[in-house]
């Protein structure tokens, strides 16, 4: 599929501490904690799991100077750890005072978060924003003008509202609005060149929460810019809603070649780890062939045929345990990220599936006989059967790894 070659085309790329975005650099993961950034034991774990589930970029919450205060011991405990995850810290309202007041909190962070509907009133405005940008400048660091549909800087949109009521054929109101989103972005983008922050240190973000609004505003933004742009859909929701959301609006662009880095906003259900954005946010980039970041199973859904459960406990047992393995694996052996398994439930389409996958196994639908045949690379090497078909599977997976991915394969 051809792709419009004014939203696809090449962007300025910005570094993040090690990470680099735009300019042709793979796509990033980002994600962000919800834990109160002034308790650093819990941010500092929390930063952790979200490093080791996959976020290459981890935003924190600068709210108060406790917070501000915490971030260069939370810096120092993460490279204690080894965790070099870059932090990004995210400000409204009071980020020029707490910048200030504790300028190691800039130099700790590898990014800065700033919405130019929260930084302040009518001339106050212009000189935190003025602050902010100086500080950035500073300390050598880039900066995310990230606007929100919730957050739109009323006095802009307010200007632009009466502009279009003196028309003789005014636009819609939700039109104005997306112009007045774009507007905030692009305004304080050129302001922070002009008060000294390079082009390639300015990423930018017009966040909304619905997908048709999103998918609008940011093929706009894109066709005026060649900035790096972070996608997301705010205030996805929870559960298959955000889920499905966030990925129809972000497949969409990502199709089209907008978007430099990622989050997906999802709300955890209670006692659901904040990693799962981070999941689903790879997972939208994999399955679209953008990138890959561990092994996927593919498993057919079940039929009249498959009245047992086995296939299913069997693929989410290696779904899980292949994504359990990638942090201990993609330093020993590379490429491992691209692997294919399959785990099918009939004779169906078991066989066919099984043999394109990398490894596959074709479970016994109802009323076959009770034997599981592995495909290696397209091959039949084995039939499994008895009660330990999802061990004897599991270890042919980890022979594999190791025989094409590890030092074994040389």
């Amino acid at each position: 599929m051809s792709q419009n070659p004014i939203l696809s085309r090449l962007r300025r790329q910005a570094r993040i501490g090690h990470v680099l975005v735009g300019g042709g650099a793979p796509i990033v993961v980002q994600s962000m904690t919800n834990t109160d950034t002034a308790d650093i034991a819990g941010t500092v774990a929390q930063v952790a799991d979200l490093h080791r589930a996959g976020s290459e970029l981890v935003r924190i919450t600068v709210n108060t100077l406790e917070a501000a205060q915490a971030v260069p011991e939370i810096r120092n405990k993460l490279d204690a750890m080894g965790v070099d995850v870059p932090l990004i810290g995210d400000f409204h309202f009071n980020g020029h005072k707490l910048l200030t007041q504790v300028p190691e909190c800039a130099q700790a962070l590898a990014k800065l978060r700033i919405n130019p509907g929260n930084v302040g009133r009518g001339e106050k405005r212009d000189e935190q924003f003025a602050t902010l940008i100086e500080i950035a400048c500073k300390y050598d660091k880039p900066v995310r003008i990230g606007v929100n549909w919730g957050s739109l800087d009323q006095e802009l949109a307010a200007r632009m509202m009466d502009e279009n009521a003196r028309l003789a054929e005014p636009a819609d109101a939700k039109d104005v609005m997306f112009r007045a989103m774009i507007a905030s972005a692009l305004q304080s983008a050129r302001r922070a060149e002009e008060l000294g922050l390079g082009a390639d240190k300015i990423i930018l973000s017009c966040k909304m929460s619905g997908v048709q609004d999103l998918i609008t505003v940011y093929r706009d933004l894109a066709s005026q810019c060649d900035y790096p742009l972070h996608l997301g859909l705010t205030e996805a929701g929870m559960g298959s809603k955000g889920i499905v959301a966030s990925t129809a609006a972000l497949a969409v662009l990502l199709q089209e070649g907008i978007g430099d880095t990622i989050r997906v906003s999802l709300t955890p259900e209670p006692g659901e780890s904040r990693t799962k954005e981070v999941q689903v946010a790879q997972e939208i980039l994999q399955t679209m062939g953008l990138r890959a970041f561990t092994p996927l199973v593919t498993a057919c859904p079940g039929c009249g045929r498959t009245t047992s459960t086995v296939f299913q406990e069997l693929a989410l047992k290696i779904q899980t345990w292949l994504r359990g393995q990638m942090p201990a694996w993609r330093g020993v052996y590379p490429g491992v990220e691209d692997m294919k398994v399959a785990v099918m439930g009939c004779v169906v389409n078991g066989p066919g599936e099984s043999k394109h996958a990398n490894i596959g196994i074709s479970l016994p639908g109802t009323g076959e006989v009770p034997v599981a045949p592995v495909y290696v690379d397209g091959k039949k090497t084995v039939t499994l059967k008895g009660d330990r078909i999802a061990e004897d599977f599991q270890a042919i997976v980890e022979d594999y790894v190791r025989s094409h991915y590890g030092a074994e394969k040389i």
